[in-house]
């Protein structure tokens, strides 16, 4: 009989779910099933699932390929942007080379210019998306939505019908619903587990491509975690976790190496309770109105209103914030902030003023990169700052 894993293989189930599903990719191409790579929580993910695709990230998130990708691509450039290119370039992305399609997105000027030589590699589709959340930038967002959806039937040689997309907005629907349940057990005081072990699940979920099995599997998750936060004993985290300080992360997109940051945070006696990063928060916030009359207006108004640094003004970030500080009982938000990601970085100003004035909190920015160089520096600050808290 299999004994049932415990929660620290669960999550690290999660954690090495990019990789275990290399081969479930391989074997769904085999069969024909579509791909579409994407790089953005912008991107309406509900489009290419009503025709049966799957879709993968391919956002890259290692310093591995930068060497190469420098070849090509200026050193002061954002080190996501340059990952992304360099796995490409360099073949090592699986996900890049089972994609049919590649869509990319107009949120940064090195993304807008890195998609023009990805096209050298790949077919490559772009969506104009407007920098302001205006009416106006509504109307256009929705021509882009509608746009896709026309670009997905001639390329593949489908039809992509309203009922199908409504379908394929329940199902994302219900993910997100289930990623919020998993998340907000973070509002426990103490929180039930560490902020580690909160990424791995919401990154790793984003590469399972049966997108209707993940909620049952988040709720069974949820339901572990409670019945053995409940249990209590020495071992519960309502003991080990007991008085660490309640971070908020926020700021640029996390993972791979930048999870140091998580790390260090958290080996000098913090608890990060609550992302508002594209991979956190930011990404499951919103639902779709799925029975709306229109429903590529209703893509296009739930998307859109992601609080992104691309945004100006961009008061949906704030507003997010203020209420995920208040909900999780933060004691403090650390901004992350990738090198030469400009918009994140002039945006920390107003962070800044919003997480210490109005909130009245310690707030700490910090910017890195995607080597390790930086670890040990990283550890004395984070250390130094736990300490004041």
């Amino acid at each position: 009989m299999k004994l049932i894993n415990t929660l620290p293989e669960v999550f690290e189930e999660f954690n090495e779910q990019r990789k275990n599903s290399f081969i479930t990719a391989l074997e769904m191409k085999e069969k024909g099933i579509p791909f579409v790579g994407v790089f953005c929580t912008y991107l309406p993910q509900e489009i290419p699932l009503a025709m049966g695709a799957s879709v993968v990230g391919l956002c890259s998130m290692s310093g591995e390929t930068i060497p190469d990708a420098e070849k090509d691509l200026p050193r002061n450039l954002c080190p996501l942007v340059k990952s992304s290119y360099g796995f490409a370039k360099t073949d090592k992305c699986p996900y890049f080379y089972f994609s049919d399609l590649i869509v990319g997105e107009t949120t940064c000027d090195g993304k807008k210019k890195m998609y023009e030589m990805l096209s050298e590699f790949k077919p490559v589709y772009v969506m104009e998306l407007p920098n302001s959340q205006s009416p106006d930038a509504l109307e256009l967002w929705k021509k882009e939505v509608v746009k896709f959806k026309e670009k997905l039937e001639s390329h593949f040689g489908v039809t992509i019908t309203d009922e199908q997309v409504r379908r394929a907005a329940r199902v994302k629907n219900a993910e997100r619903a289930a990623l919020r349940e998993f998340y907000e057990l973070m509002k426990l005081k103490p929180a039930p587990m560490l902020g580690q072990d909160l990424y791995k699940v919401l990154y790793g979920a984003t590469f399972k491509f049966d997108k209707e099995a993940i909620p049952g599997e988040i709720h069974a998750l949820v339901e572990r975690i409670k019945a053995e936060y409940e249990a209590g004993g020495e071992d519960s985290p309502r003991v080990k976790l007991a008085g660490r300080p309640r971070i908020l992360v926020t700021g640029s997109p996390i993972g791979g190496v930048t999870e140091k940051v998580i790390r260090a945070l958290e080996d000098n006696g913090a608890q990060v309770v609550v992302f508002e990063n594209c991979s956190g928060a930011k990404a499951v916030d919103e639902d779709v109105d799925a029975e709306a009359p229109d429903i590529y207006e209703a893509l296009a108004r739930r998307y859109l209103n992601i609080g992104c640094s691309c945004m100006s003004p961009n008061p949906n970030r704030i507003k997010l914030m203020g209420r995920l500080i208040d909900d999780y009982q933060v004691d403090a938000v650390v901004d992350v902030i990738l090198q030469a990601c400009h918009t994140y970085n002039v945006e920390t100003y107003k962070i800044r003023r919003f997480v210490t004035e109005e909130k009245g909190i310690p707030y700490l920015s910090l910017e890195t990169d995607y080597s390790t160089s930086d670890i040990g520096q990283l550890n004395t600050r984070m250390a130094a700052f736990v300490e004041m808290l």
